[in-house]
């Protein structure tokens, strides 16, 4: 929208900080560039897109039950009926003109829209409200952008596409999503008023929130991206503090990577800039897979059983080192997050993110030394780097020809994605309260706190906390397509827990094989970090202490003594994902037989030959350079890539995923008149028959599918869409259910396997 109409600039020019600035340059206390860049952040915005912008319009636009579902989430508390409003109420209501207006997050004004469309209408089936009130609880927020999480446990089994039937849950979420966001830009009157709301996948922060977040100040970039919590949590006001600590948190934590990379010999003078007080890598954390295993489950629920918490942490932490060495069969494989970054950003504190803290300084140096190497940062044969102001640095790239780089998962680096081990405090050990010591080390040191759940690419989920027991991988950036790419990498994920299992049961792998040492656990997650900005070569020592990686290592055909690092073996990355693929094929065959998997091995195994073609990265790059024009990222400035990536996430992207979403619908919705897992589907079929009368369900989304890719539906369309996802969401859950508890049975009818001792 218009800058007169959206929230976000109009909130920034009426803002006391902007006024405030206003009076110090003119008092001369402050630069007056202050005042011209956050004029040119409001005034040069052809595109008129303002992410993660709040949305407003008049309360009379919702229905009563919506309007009550607002009333409840303003409470302080709402566990408790009767308690206090928010002290922030003011922040959500406000009036104009006598008129009372709502203003929110666009997260929680998707849980609004599903709200007034199951309540604003008296025909509704029963089946659609009832379904409508469960998920309406599934629309959170993160630290700024919207968050989801499944409608419902998606059972892994062949019948059901293993790793395709959570992408097909994804998918219709994501579906979903689109049509609430419709909805309430026709329902809310937005449109009408000026603003649009449009919901998509991306990689990273936006590129005009970085730069506004480069010139406010940390405490007015909270006050207008932080979200308030409305939905998902009692009290909200709790949560949205925790908010304000995770950013403050990791923004300090930045600076004091400066102070690392100095101790590291990686700066070694005093021209630096410093990071930003405010760092906004929290706007974007990707997406989370978690699955659990209902055999270990249901074993720490009965207290006869023998399994304790003692050994689901201990086993835990073990799955979790090994799994880490095949991370980089993800990396840029299923999931990326392509960016370009300048010669100016060259600078180690600017683009090293998080990685003094994620790695030791001996593959930190090594990191850094080939980064620059790969992005041919050289001048009279000698590497150079940003030295000086910006403008100086901006003629040295010009008149050199010092382009930058091209990384294909920023997000990995720029998001603070792993805690290292600190020498007194494994994380991984496999003992309890190891991750509570390891952050009251960090805490010491400014780089974490004791109230933040530690990062870990892998992490265990405890049935004490969860009431499952299972890992979640968290490396995920943005998929090219749900079910061929999210699908896959789930049979992956699941693959490699079995493998690991398999490992210990058969006494292949204790904790001795990957000893708990900062070292160590830098060494294996160097290779993953290298994989992420693209650098082809890492290296390990030939006495590496981890037992398991040197069993990769046999693996591999071209490995040579380093030249530069004696002691040191160089290994391309290429070959290493390789010999990750042998390992595989060797020891978890019986596997992938069992799980049927073989067609994800050979999709694999194709995205890692031909990783121009068929891998994610490969493929989002090819669509972004579509949108611009040229053949390399190479032949463009850094943020004309980046502003073009966005873009096409915005658009063309999220067109196909919206498009890719109706395929899976429509296929859902074919089962479903089949009633093909024996669930009773007449009541299913009377649903959608009151629905769309005597309209042909398929043959009605195939005529409005394009309608709705363009967002030129109507009004009763779209809530006849959204009560038709509800139904068929109503139809998977019950299915997923009766899976799960044949699953159980199934579980129990096998004898137990216990580690060998």
């Amino acid at each position: 929208g218009k800058k007169h109409n959206v929230d976000l600039p109009i909130t920034i020019e009426q803002s006391n900080y902007f006024r405030n600035i206003i009076k110090r340059a003119a008092a001369g206390d402050a630069p007056k560039t202050v005042i011209t860049d956050i004029e040119k952040f409001l005034n040069d915005n052809t595109e008129n897109v303002w992410e993660n912008s709040w949305v407003k319009f008049p309360r009379r636009a919702l229905c009563q039950f919506a309007s009550a579902v607002f009333n409840g989430d303003l409470r302080s508390d709402k566990k408790d009926p009767y308690s206090e409003p928010r002290a922030d109420i003011h922040k959500f209501i406000f009036y104009e003109n006598g008129e009372e207006f709502v203003r929110i997050p666009a997260s929680y004004l998707l849980k609004l829209s599903l709200a007034d469309v199951i309540g604003s209408q008296s025909a509704i089936p029963d089946i659609a409200r009832q379904s409508g009130e469960r998920v309406m609880h599934h629309f959170l927020n993160d630290n700024t952008s919207p968050e989801t999480f499944s409608f419902h446990v998606t059972p892994l089994r062949q019948e059901t596409g293993m790793g395709k039937a959570i992408a097909r849950e994804t998918s219709k979420r994501y579906l979903l999503t689109q049509l609430l966001a419709m909805y309430a830009n026709e329902k809310f009157l937005l449109r009408a008023r000026g603003q649009a709301v449009k919901v998509y996948f991306s990689t990273h922060p936006p590129i005009r929130q970085k730069k506004l977040n480069e010139i406010i100040s940390d405490s007015f970039y909270r006050e207008l991206f932080i979200n308030p919590c409305l939905s998902g949590w009692d009290i909200g006001e709790a949560k949205y503090n925790y908010m304000h600590l995770c950013h403050q948190v990791l923004s300090r934590s930045q600076l004091n990577a400066v102070a690392k990379l100095r101790e590291a010999d990686i700066i070694t003078n005093n021209l630096v800039v410093l990071p930003n007080t405010s760092n906004i890598s929290l706007a974007n954390n990707g997406t989370h897979i978690s699955l659990g295993s209902i055999k270990l489950s249901n074993y720490l629920q009965d207290k006869s059983s023998g399994f304790t918490k003692a050994h689901e942490k201990y086993l835990g932490d073990l799955v979790i080192k090994m799994v880490e060495h095949f991370l980089p069969l993800f990396v840029g494989t299923y999931s990326a997050a392509p960016y370009r970054l300048d010669f100016t950003d060259f600078r180690p504190e600017k683009a090293l993110g998080f990685l003094p803290h994620e790695l030791d300084y001996t593959h930190l140096r090594m990191i850094w030394r080939r980064w620059k190497k790969k992005a041919n940062l050289k001048f009279l044969g000698g590497p150079i780097t940003p030295f000086g102001p910006i403008w100086l640095d901006k003629l040295i790239s010009t008149v050199f020809q010092l382009k930058g780089d091209f990384v294909p998962d920023f997000r990995l680096i720029d998001y603070f994605v792993a805690l290292l081990s600190t020498d007194q405090s494994p994380a991984l050990n496999g003992m309890a309260g190891n991750g509570t010591r390891l952050k009251k080390d960090l805490s010491d040191l400014g780089i974490f706190d004791t109230r933040m759940p530690p990062y870990l690419l892998y992490r265990l989920r405890e049935f004490e906390a969860m009431g499952f027991s299972g890992f979640e991988g968290r490396y995920y950036s943005l998929f090219s397509s749900l079910e061929a790419d999210m699908g896959r990498a789930v049979d992956l994920q699941m693959l490699l827990n079995a493998l690991a299992f398999k490992y210990i049961v058969e006494g292949k792998l204790t904790h001795r094989h990957i000893p708990d040492e900062p070292i160590v656990e830098s060494e294996r997650r160097q290779i993953f970090f290298g994989a992420a900005i693209g650098i082809p070569t890492f290296f390990i020592r030939k006495d590496t202490g981890n037992l398991f990686l040197r069993k990769i290592v046999e693996q591999i055909k071209r490995v040579r003594p380093s030249r530069r690092y004696p002691g040191y073996l160089r290994i391309y990355n290429t070959e290493y994902c390789k010999a990750l693929m042998k390992v595989l094929q060797n020891d978890a065959a019986d596997l992938i037989e069992m799980l049927n998997v073989k067609e994800t091995m050979e999709d694999l195994q194709q995205r890692l030959d031909n990783p121009d073609k068929y891998s994610v990265v490969g493929k989002l790059t090819r669509e972004i350079l579509d949108e611009l024009g040229v053949k390399s990222p190479m032949n463009v400035q850094a943020d004309e890539f980046n502003q073009a990536a966005e873009r096409y996430y915005r658009n063309r992207l999220k067109k196909f995923h919206l498009l890719e979403a109706f395929q899976i619908l429509e296929k859902g919705l074919a089962e479903l008149y089949s009633a093909r897992m024996g669930i009773d589907n007449e009541v299913y079929k009377e649903s959608i028959h009151k629905i769309l009368k005597d309209k042909n369900p398929l043959e009605y989304l195939d005529a409005i599918k394009n309608d709705v890719a363009a967002e030129i539906v109507p009004e009763d369309d779209l809530r006849k869409l959204i009560y038709l996802i509800l139904i068929i969401l109503d139809y998977d859950t019950k299915q997923s259910k009766t899976l799960m508890e044949q699953t159980k049975g199934d579980v129990f009818n096998k004898t137990p396997v216990y580690p060998a001792r």
